[in-house]
């Protein structure tokens, strides 16, 4: 008589104790890894976002991205700030397409990022006479001020470090 070998119920649910007292112990270290990432990727957002204003800005008389028309006295909106980082612009701060002649400048953005915090990409524009906000309050992905080009992420909270994610 020829008999099978086989696990014993035992030895099967001590296998399984060490799965999951291993799971316990990486686990916490993975969701630590997707908090930094978004963390490290909101720092990176932010920073092109600054640079393709201030690039905006130089290329266009010193006016900033967001007023229309180019008018530095008119309140900026968030569709002309859209508009003048995603297309091709001119010395008037018309928009076209990319490859149309005469919109010599842009695009600057292909087009305007998620916040990787909150996962929002509107942008609440602060008007020149308004003041901008203390802190971040997850109604929009950014925050952005042209008379002064101050951009912030609209997030309240912090970073795995304690730094909040406004004062990125």
């Amino acid at each position: 008589m020829c008999r099978q070998k086989a696990f014993t119920l035992v030895e099967i649910l001590i296998v399984v104790l060490i799965l999951g007292i291993l799971a316990a112990i990486v686990l916490p270290k993975f969701s630590n890894a997707s908090a930094t990432a978004r963390a490290s990727m909101l720092a990176d957002d932010l920073r092109i976002l600054r640079t393709q204003t201030t690039v905006f800005q130089a290329q266009h008389r010193g006016v900033a991205a967001g007023y229309p028309n180019g008018n530095s006295g008119a309140a900026p909106t968030e569709v002309a700030f859209v508009l003048h980082m995603t297309k091709a612009t001119n010395n008037s701060f018309q928009t076209a397409e990319p490859g149309t002649p005469g919109f010599d400048y842009g695009p600057y953005l292909r087009e305007i990022p998620e916040n990787p915090v909150n996962g929002k990409n509107s942008i609440q524009v602060i008007a020149n006479s308004d003041n901008f906000p203390a802190a971040g309050d997850d109604s929009h992905g950014w925050i952005y001020k042209p008379a002064t080009l101050l951009f912030k992420a609209d997030s309240p909270g912090t970073d795995d470090k304690g730094k909040l994610y406004f004062n990125y």
